[in-house]
């Protein structure tokens, strides 16, 4: 792709465009997108057109922006996440049926945890993860069992900081989350209390496909549900999930 005066090539400038929506903001002018992209306005509509005309981009009858539904089309032609997703979700929704508390899907993706899936059940407690959502590593039970099994040079740029407090109780000491870490490759899962939320509880166990850690599968219970029968409930279903991996590939 060429590059533009300021030196950004044309694919960094549509990457930056498709970067302002998020799972708050699905909706935009061509202004504020140019905006956020740190675009000229006469690229920022020319970019937006060219992709609208794509059907990477949607405008609505008030001539707001948001993602289209090409997008998400090529996104899950030979998608990993949705072949993980869908070996997933029968055993998530035993779980969910079981615990009767937010039961989610989490991958790594650029330092972070990203939500392939979460189920709900109406009377569950707080959650403030969301399907496409981002966490950072150390600051969620997800993203703690992806840090424990992610590859040295990841876990050491985390634990190099700066470890940002969601929660009073998030871990922002590097030799505590160190620590943290090894403890959850050795245990096999992970309980973190008020990490995120004072009033909630993060369980989560890894997945494995072929034998490298490729998920997390997670609940958040109320702070004063013991966590054994969910963590009992997530095992099963982490075996589960690996034994539909492996069907899978054969």
């Amino acid at each position: 792709m060429a590059n533009s005066a300021s030196g950004d090539s044309m694919t960094e400038r549509i990457v930056r465009v498709l970067e302002t929506f998020t799972s708050e903001r699905t909706v935009q002018t061509t202004a504020e997108i140019g905006r956020r992209a740190e675009l000229p306005s006469s690229s920022a509509h020319r970019i937006v057109d060219e992709l609208v005309r794509a059907g990477l981009l949607e405008r609505d009858e008030d001539h707001r922006i948001r993602l289209g539904l090409r997008l998400w089309e090529l996104a899950l032609r030979g998608s990993t996440a949705l072949r993980l997703r869908q070996a997933a979700l029968p055993h998530m929704e035993s779980v969910q049926a079981a615990v009767r508390e937010h039961t989610q899907l989490a991958v790594l993706e650029q330092d972070e945890a990203l939500f392939l899936e979460r189920l709900s059940h109406p009377q569950a407690g707080a959650n403030i993860t969301r399907v496409a959502g981002r966490l950072p590593l150390h600051a969620s039970s997800s993203g703690l069992v992806l840090l424990a099994h992610a590859p040295l040079a990841l876990r050491e740029r985390v634990l190099a900081g700066p470890l940002r407090a969601l929660a009073r109780e998030t871990i922002t000491d590097a030799a505590v989350l160190r620590r943290r870490i090894a403890d959850v490759r050795r245990e096999g899962f992970v309980v973190a209390p008020g990490s995120i939320e004072q009033v909630s509880t993060g369980v989560a166990v890894p997945i494995r496909d072929a034998g490298e850690v490729v998920a997390a599968l997670s609940v958040v219970l109320p702070r004063e549900t013991p966590p054994g029968p969910a963590l009992a409930a997530l095992k099963q279903a982490a075996s589960a999930i690996e034994a539909a991996l492996r069907a899978d590939r054969r």
